[in-house]
């Protein structure tokens, strides 16, 4: 079963079968798909006036292995369908509930994500992607939208350790293809993309996979639009229902990526750097100018 809309299609489609609780609980999502997403099976289930095996069985009959399963699609309808407006809506009111300060709230969410990331990535995966990106003929990256400044950062620092990266992710639609239309066997596109997702990212990594170049998808889940076409993926935690992304942990899992490549490269780095610490020098690209106060 496809996630998204088809998720509330299918619901309909199999009201008439439900028990009088499973309509109840069905029509409780389908008002509030939005708030229902965080809930647990009983608290669900004392939201609906039901009971908490009720909440199970209605996911079973929908064809889930089981509440979690129901609730993942429930999280993908979410990120996918809420729009700006909605999902600052419900950011601010989870927040509003809490009596923590704002600034512990965020910080400790983000550092939340950052562990759970740091939990389910795929090692293997990590490896074998810091791998292409030293080996490929060409690396280019696109991320659109709010995931630009993590492509920004991304090509600032690839481009001190290695030729030929190339960030498409500048511009329209039309001069992102105009970088990678060229892309081919031997080069590397990693497409970086978060709810809400860049058309123009799944375009990108769609059409580099189709000119048989290799694909790193930075996403933050197994069901992103993104996977379809990666060669390899790697999964970093984001807030689905936060207006502002949080993109803390995508941007550790980029560092983790750079300093990886470092440490392999680490002679060829080491004296490209020296030069352009000479460069850096001549034209005055950093300031010297420290002043000290003493007491």
């Amino acid at each position: 079963m496809s996630i998204n809309n088809d998720l509330l299609k299918l619901i309909d489609i199999k009201m008439s079968d439900f028990s009088k609780g499973q309509k109840r609980i069905a029509n409780f999502l389908k008002e509030h798909y939005d708030k229902a997403v965080y809930l647990t099976a009983a608290k669900l289930g004392e939201e609906a006036g039901v009971s908490e095996s009720t909440v199970v069985r209605f996911a079973i009959e929908l064809g889930f292995d089981g509440y979690p399963k129901l609730q993942e699609a429930l999280k993908d309808l979410v990120k996918n369908e809420l729009t700006a407006s909605q999902r600052m809506e419900v950011s601010s009111g989870r927040i509003i509930k809490t009596d923590r300060h704002i600034l512990k709230s965020v910080l400790e969410r983000d550092s939340a994500r950052i562990s759970e990331t740091l939990n389910n990535i795929n090692l293997e995966e990590f490896d074998e992607a810091v791998e292409s990106i030293i080996n490929a003929k060409r690396v280019f990256i696109v991320g659109g939208r709010s995931s630009s400044a993590l492509s920004q950062f991304f090509d600032f620092y690839l481009n001190l350790m290695r030729d030929n990266v190339i960030n498409a992710s500048t511009g329209t639609v039309t001069d992102t293809f105009e970088h990678i239309f060229r892309i081919d066997e031997g080069d590397l596109l990693i497409g970086i993309s978060f709810p809400r997702y860049s058309n123009k990212t799944v375009k990108a990594i769609e059409y580099a996979h189709s000119k048989g170049a290799k694909t790193i998808a930075i996403t933050d889940s197994r069901l992103s639009p993104l996977i379809e076409n990666a060669s390899l993926s790697l999964i970093a935690s984001s807030d689905m229902l936060s207006f502002i992304d949080s993109l803390v942990a995508p941007l550790s899992l980029i560092n983790a990526l750079l300093v990886a490549i470092s440490l392999k490269r680490k002679k060829y780095i080491a004296d490209g750097l020296d030069q352009l610490e000479e460069l850096w020098r001549e034209y005055n690209v950093y300031s010297s100018d420290i002043k000290k106060k003493y007491l």
